[in-house]
């Protein structure tokens, strides 16, 4: 009853009558073309007075007509969608794939005056203040991407361990065959194979790409013919990864 009587706070805050709610609702589902996204008022009086819990669409069509974070909509509901991120870490897959970016990002916004950047130090316990900046700022740009290494992709270990996270920079789509000085310097890129991912190193000749391994990591190399057997998503710009026993 809490979500239903926040609902219907933020409707009268607006000055909206259940009619005007109705008949918003309906204009979205015309720019939508999904019969879904309207509410009717009968439903709308349950939502707010009977607890009834609004469908996916309906819980979108609130928060676009009075304006609310659908983030936070859902959190009155206590479905946290802005914890995905971090609850899914916790879920380990075998495959390497895709994965969604943070809804925001937890930044250090005040250092401890005897923070001194030119040594290590344990940030979290360096940090006086710490703020959220949302990831939708980033999202919207559609510039990075996150990727898993699935526990069975062994490719790139023990440079990449199975389990890390990786930001995936889509900007960065060419190969280049030199230009390093040793492995650390090497680009790493994600690749789309079709029936799956694959995270390592690359040659390219024509459209025949090489997919290198680590030479540890005991993995044969494979050749692709891009782009029918595959195609580059980005070069990776970022790793968090555990260390082993971890």
């Amino acid at each position: 009853m809490i979500s239903g009587s926040r609902l219907r706070q933020a409707r009268e805050r607006l000055g909206l009558t259940y009619r005007d709610v109705e008949r918003a609702s309906y204009g979205l589902a015309n720019l939508r073309g999904r019969p879904e996204f309207i509410i009717h008022i009968s439903r709308l009086a349950d939502i707010e007075n009977r607890g009834v819990t609004p469908s996916l669409f309906k819980l979108y069509t609130l928060a676009v007509i009075y304006h609310l974070n659908p983030l936070e909509v859902c959190q009155w509901y206590d479905v946290p969608l802005a914890n995905h991120f971090c609850d899914g870490t916790d879920v380990a897959a075998p495959k390497t794939h895709l994965a969604a970016p943070p809804a925001s990002l937890r930044l250090p916004m005040q250092f401890d005056p005897g923070f001194d950047p030119r040594r290590t130090e344990y940030l979290s316990r360096m940090v006086e203040t710490w703020g959220q900046l949302e990831g939708a700022l980033f999202n919207g740009q559609e510039h990075y991407r996150y990727g898993y290494i699935g526990l069975d992709d062994h490719m790139m270990e023990p440079l990449l361990r199975p389990g890390s996270l990786v930001l995936v920079d889509p900007a960065l789509q060419s190969v280049r065959n030199s230009g390093w000085k040793n492995e650390y310097e090497r680009p790493i890129y994600f690749v789309d194979v079709r029936d799956g991912y694959r995270c390592s190193w690359c040659s390219q000749e024509g459209s025949r790409l090489i997919v290198q391994p680590h030479p540890l990591s005991a993995c044969a190399p494979e050749v692709r013919r891009c782009p029918d057997e595959a195609e580059v998503v980005g070069q990776v710009a970022g790793i968090a990864m555990r260390l082993a026993g971890r």
